[in-house]
């Protein structure tokens, strides 16, 4: 691969992974403020949209990994950078919580660009070096989201509509950047026509299912997703009521989940992945992830937050390209873009699930009407989640040898 469109790619993850750090630590105080409701209940609306979000993309998903497969992953890469910007600007701009959620429709209708960069990847990488390449988006990821949530807490704390703007002109900046410099990565005469039939997300993944490989990874990845999208959901939350965190407290502890996660997608992975294999990886990364999730509720001082973050990355992100390096091996090179999109959809059902789930349990572990006043409860169901996870992959891997 080239270097100017490896580079695009990158800052693609980046400029993604970056809005979503700027957001992060911000969206829960701009819920609060435009409804003027206590945590408690301002966690459930803010859980809500996210699934919202998150359900746009599912229905979407698999029709844009189609159209990347029809047209190319190109305008798809490029159109998506533009309709991000537009969803920052009406972030930046949201007056109540009615236009909070059109910014989540818009951010649901455009936010295709890390399966399809994942497709342009696959396009461009031969099968034994995807891990790694894979690693190396989780790398730009780790960047953007160290970043992000810096700039964030800094910006949010002197308004909470600064880090938006700044988010609007990034992406925009990148797609001008791609459409000078991108060459498209999948062949005319590897496209395929136009199947409506297929962009029905729940026919896609049907279809998807001839391959019986996929199947058991399919199940690994949705059930892991939704113990990592619960702890995505609460975290600011969390840290508030648990340590008394802020807006600027907060930044910091997801810019060190970047920093870790740029470290081990973007190095260790490349060193354990080719000595211990794809499969090995996967299944100590969950085991570690587990334990992490299990471990959560304990901790007593916010300082202790900073180690548990660094022991479940360890897991975390280690398993996650094995993941979806193994799925993309199993399909072929002109279904890589449907396989992608069905792959977001995957994570979009868990970023619905997820959410809500944990606003929902935590709204219930805090407050004067708690059904138990155990702020970290969702961590012990995650850290279950992870466990039966495990259980399914090791069952897939003793069949596979037999």
């Amino acid at each position: 691969m080239r270097a100017s469109p490896l580079t695009f790619i990158i800052l693609t993850v980046v400029i993604d992974m970056l809005g979503v750090g700027l957001a992060w630590p911000i969206l829960p105080q701009l819920v609060r403020e435009l409804s003027g409701l206590e945590v408690s209940n301002a966690a459930f609306v803010y859980g809500v949209l996210m699934s919202g979000f998150a359900l746009i993309q599912f229905l979407i998903s698999p029709f844009v990994g189609m159209l990347s497969d029809r047209y190319g992953r190109r305008p798809i890469l490029l159109i998506s950078l533009g309709g991000l910007s537009i969803d920052y600007i009406i972030l930046a701009l949201a007056p109540n919580l009615a236009w909070l959620v059109i910014a989540r429709i818009v951010a649901g209708l455009f936010s295709a660009t890390v399966s399809t960069a994942n497709a342009y990847i696959a396009d461009v990488t031969p099968k034994k070096d995807r891990a790694a390449a894979f690693g190396m988006l989780g790398a730009a990821f780790g960047i953007g989201f160290t970043i992000g949530p810096l700039i964030g807490g800094v910006l949010g704390g002197i308004d909470l509509q600064y880090p938006f703007y700044l988010a609007a002109a990034l992406a925009f900046g990148n797609m001008v950047f791609g459409y000078f410099i991108l060459p498209e990565s999948l062949p005319v005469e590897k496209r395929t026509p136009l199947d409506p039939k297929r962009a029905n997300p729940f026919k896609a993944m049907k279809y998807i299912g001839r391959y019986p490989s996929l199947t058991v990874l399919l199940i690994a990845l949705f059930l892991s997703g939704i113990a990592q999208q619960g702890l995505q959901g609460i975290w600011v939350l969390w840290t508030e009521v648990e340590f008394d965190w802020g807006v600027a407290e907060a930044g910091y502890s997801l810019a060190w989940v970047g920093v870790c996660m740029a470290f081990v997608q973007g190095y260790l992975v490349r060193k354990v992945v080719p000595r211990f294999g794809e499969t090995k990886v996967l299944v100590v990364g969950y085991t570690i992830s587990m334990i992490a999730f299990a471990g959560l509720p304990l901790l007593t001082q916010g300082w202790m937050v900073y180690p548990g973050i660094l022991f479940h990355i360890l897991g975390w992100g280690c398993a996650g390209p094995c993941l979806t390096a193994l799925v993309s091996q199993n399909v072929p090179d002109n279904e890589q873009g449907l396989l992608q999109g069905t792959i977001t959809s995957v994570n979009t059902m868990t970023m619905i699930a997820g959410p809500l789930l944990a606003t929902g349990i935590f709204a219930k572990s805090v407050g004067a009407d708690a059904w138990f006043a155990i702020a970290g409860a969702y961590y012990y169901f995650a850290a279950a989640l992870m466990a039966l996870t495990l259980l399914i992959v090791l069952r897939a891997i003793r069949r596979q040898s037999m």
